[in-house]
């Protein structure tokens, strides 16, 4: 779709927007909210007529792109069918989400908590844990995000917790591998698998392994940086939790449903199957709100005869199963997982080591599937960040720059911190990859003139 500018009813959106709505993440008076006026595929765009190649997709979800027909249609016909129903009754779109999304899951994670978004189907898993071994402690990693509810939020490492951690909702962090930046002094793959595993043992040996109810790891971190862990860190992970009885929760609501080039991102880890999975975003492509926990027959057997004290208004609501129904379908039939895969490894994963080649902004080239990350640095050798950590105002200005160079060459660019993600819809094509890519190049002399 070609977009037709029309400002005055930008303007007047971006005048309600300004006056009424109250925006996460952020202090309200030095916001600029674009206004949107349509999204298509992998594109989006402004009331002024401005396009954009939306290489975020969205908030990570929208994994087969905006305004799918099918789902679109999908949604459409359960509205005119059954718009609402309460969670207690069991409803076709309800059941038919479950068994599609169990049919995809890792081993016998065959029951389908559902939740309205991915904090809260983490804030379930954890209290599931809890219930299932008695014990109160959860560990997570501190490169880590898992939702904005209190506990998730509790549970999350970034310095997005950092202000509303009480210290008081226990948890105990660790470091997860991440070779780039080892704090283990690891030379190779292998020390930093062997150290990061050993960091947690001790970890646990330490708080008590009768206290621990719950390990928690996004499979391949998010907003983090993207670092898929090295050969056998999982597999260890799973060992260690099995050996002292902890419950091993892993977060799939960003890796999950395709982005990494399989069904779920701990696919790629043969034999690793966790307790618990979370899920969300691209169950449906975001396109009505829904998550959920997938749980394993153990854990479900807690359960069989002992309420789960635990529900949500709008678990497994008809809308949104009917769109997760519809998406699923349409990524098996269309080949989306495969196409993300495909692209991955020849298309972006080959275009972004070609941009590291040649800008020495960028430090490192990491992902899979469509979920990538370029660590932008201020020199390679020492690898000094090209920001100081969670830096903001002045500080933060070359990521600034660099975002802004990414806006005027029609590229939507995921930032965070130091990094810059490629993470475009599962659904993108070679040539808006090729599009996307040339973007970066032309963005990245932004980002190159702060190098030292």
């Amino acid at each position: 779709m070609t977009p037709q500018p029309n400002p005055q009813v930008g303007a007047a959106v971006k005048a309600a927007d300004r006056a009424h709505v109250f925006h996460s993440w952020s202090a309200q008076e030095l916001i600029d909210p674009p206004a949107v006026a349509g999204a298509e595929g992998s594109y989006f765009w402004d009331y002024d007529g401005n396009r954009y190649l939306d290489f975020t997709s969205g908030l990570v979800f929208t994994n087969i792109g905006y305004q799918h027909p099918k789902v679109v249609a999908a949604i459409q016909e359960q509205a005119a069918t059954m718009t609402t129903f309460a969670p207690a009754f069991a409803v076709e779109a309800r059941s038919e989400a479950a068994r599609l999304i169990a049919g995809r899951t890792p081993g016998d994670l065959d029951k389908i908590f559902f939740t309205n978004g991915g904090a809260d189907a983490v804030e379930h898993a954890v209290r599931m844990a809890r219930l299932h071994t008695g014990r109160a402690k959860v560990l997570s990693a501190y490169r880590s995000y898992h939702g904005g509810t209190h506990q998730a939020i509790n549970i999350t490492g970034d310095p997005r917790r950092w202000a509303s951690d009480t210290g008081a909702a226990g948890v105990v962090r660790f470091w997860a591998p991440f070779l780039y930046r080892s704090r283990f002094y690891a030379e190779n793959e292998r020390q930093e698998c062997e150290r990061a595993l050993q960091h947690l043992e001790d970890t646990i040996t330490f708080e008590g392994p009768q206290t621990v109810a719950a390990i928690i790891l996004e499979t391949i971190p998010g907003t983090a940086g993207i670092m898929t862990p090295p050969p056998g860190y999982l597999a260890g992970v799973r060992e260690i939790c099995d050996r002292y009885g902890i419950v091993f929760i892993l977060d799939e609501v960003m890796a999950g449903f395709g982005r990494t080039g399989k069904w779920f991102a701990v696919d790629h880890f043969e034999g690793v199957v966790p307790d618990l999975m979370t899920f969300a975003k691209g169950v449906n492509s975001g396109y009505v709100p829904l998550g959920g926990v997938a749980i394993s027959g153990a854990i479900a057997e807690t359960f069989a005869r002992r309420p789960y004290p635990g529900g949500l208004t709008y678990s497994g609501h008809p809308l949104a199963c009917a769109a997760a129904v519809a998406t699923i379908n349409v990524m098996e039939d269309e080949g989306v997982v495969e196409n993300a895969a495909r692209l991955g490894a020849d298309v972006i994963g080959p275009g972004l080591a070609d941009l590291a080649e040649r800008h020495p902004s960028v430090g490192e080239v990491r992902g899979l599937g469509m979920f990538w990350a370029l660590e932008l640095v201020k020199n390679r050798e020492t690898r000094e960040p090209l920001v100081p950590y969670n830096a903001t105002g002045e500080a933060n200005a070359p990521m600034a720059a660099f975002g802004a160079a990414a806006k005027k060459n029609g590229l939507w660019p995921f930032i965070n911190m130091n990094r810059t993600h490629v993470v475009p819809p599962c659904t993108v094509t070679e040539a808006e990859a090729k599009e996307g890519l040339a973007a970066l190049d032309a963005a990245l002399t932004a980002a190159d003139e702060h190098v030292a």
